[in-house]
């Protein structure tokens, strides 16, 4: 990421953490004790910051680099909260039915039957996208239903834990498990999460495909007269290989933290993440920064509702002003006389 866009990061932080004091002094809360607890639930111990903090960066870190991928082909994927439930589920299945394997086999089965699930779910947006020209916007959104009420019903039904009394499944073998770092919670699905960034920042930046994603997301008819790209297809690798990786970010969340699916067992991360991908300006590398920034507001939250006594919704509003600068600056930064353009002041006449 450019210095510039850290420092509108930055500055979009400190003014979401005043408005959320301000809110809350006006509620009549204690605003000092709550930004304390915020502060001490992510970043208070070393414990908090990797068995919190890290724990909870690490799918909103790889679902963000899936729809930073896809929005930098013009494609907006929206699903990434079903995509992610498709690969959990997929994930439980076989964490299920490798007990007999070594954890070096049964690992990465796990990791490749959550990408699969999650580039099949959403197979059938791309497939309407390219047939008949329906948004995906609006299909991915859709799908999100539909993988919510499919967890309910697998839960509930094929993969219901053997007694059929909870809704969950089984706890998956013992060697599918992530390792853990010692001490901690943290498992070493950040280490894949760190190294997808990776991948994805050379894509973007050292190969042909990277380009050709940059040229259909500037422009798929100018990419298609000047360079000789198949916007189709590239829009379609996008968009499938953007599913995939939040079909993953389900995987590691059940072989690294949950063991077994049940409902619920996102929190909104598929959601969250588009704001994550669009604070990074699409950038891998700021995809990283940005998943921790809003690992530790989530990490944070629960603590602040536990020692201030502060609701811990209160937290989205942080992220939503930081979401509206950052957006607002991105908007300035492109055009940045647009709004006094003598062409929008007679559109706005």
């Amino acid at each position: 990421m450019p210095r510039r866009a850290w420092g509108i990061a930055a500055a979009a932080l400190g003014l979401g953490l005043a408005v959320l004091a301000a809110g809350l002094t006006l509620a009549g809360y204690d605003a000092g004790a709550a930004l304390t607890a915020l502060w001490s639930g992510a970043f208070g111990s070393w414990y908090a910051f990797t068995s919190t903090t890290l724990v909870r960066a690490v799918p909103l870190i790889l679902i963000g680099l899936g729809i930073a991928l896809g929005f930098r082909a013009g494609v907006f994927n929206i699903g990434a909260e079903g995509q992610f439930y498709a690969g959990a589920i997929a994930a439980t299945w076989v964490g299920l039915h490798v007990a007999a394997l070594p954890a070096a086999v049964a690992i990465p089965a796990v990791w490749c039957a959550a990408l699969l699930a999650g580039a099949l779910w959403v197979a059938v947006p791309v497939g309407l996208r390219m047939r008949y020209g329906v948004l995906e916007v609006i299909s991915t959104l859709l799908l999100n239903f539909v993988a919510e009420a499919l967890v309910s019903y697998v839960v509930q039904g094929p993969l219901q834990e053997r007694q059929g009394i909870y809704p969950q499944s089984d706890p998956i073998a013992l060697s599918a498990r992530l390792p853990l770092v010692p001490g901690t919670r943290l498992h070493v699905g950040l280490f894949l999460a760190l190294g997808c960034a990776g991948v994805l920042w050379y894509l973007f930046a050292r190969t042909r495909w990277g380009f050709m994603l940059r040229a259909v997301g500037a422009g798929a008819r100018a990419a298609e007269v000047s360079g000789r790209i198949d916007s189709r297809r590239v829009t379609a690798q996008a968009l499938l290989a953007s599913g995939a990786i939040a079909g993953l970010a389900g995987g590691v969340e059940v072989s690294g933290v949950s063991y077994a699916l049940y409902q619920n067992l996102s929190p909104g991360y598929g959601f969250t993440a588009i704001a994550v991908a669009l604070l990074a300006r699409l950038h891998p590398v700021g995809v990283v920064g940005a998943g921790l920034l809003f690992g530790a507001l989530e990490a944070g939250a629960g603590a602040m509702q536990r020692d201030a006594g502060v609701p811990a919704v209160a937290v989205s509003v942080v992220e939503a002003v930081v979401l509206i600068v950052v957006v607002v600056a991105a908007a300035g930064v492109r055009r940045p006389g647009a709004l006094h353009a003598p062409g929008f002041r007679r559109r706005a006449a």
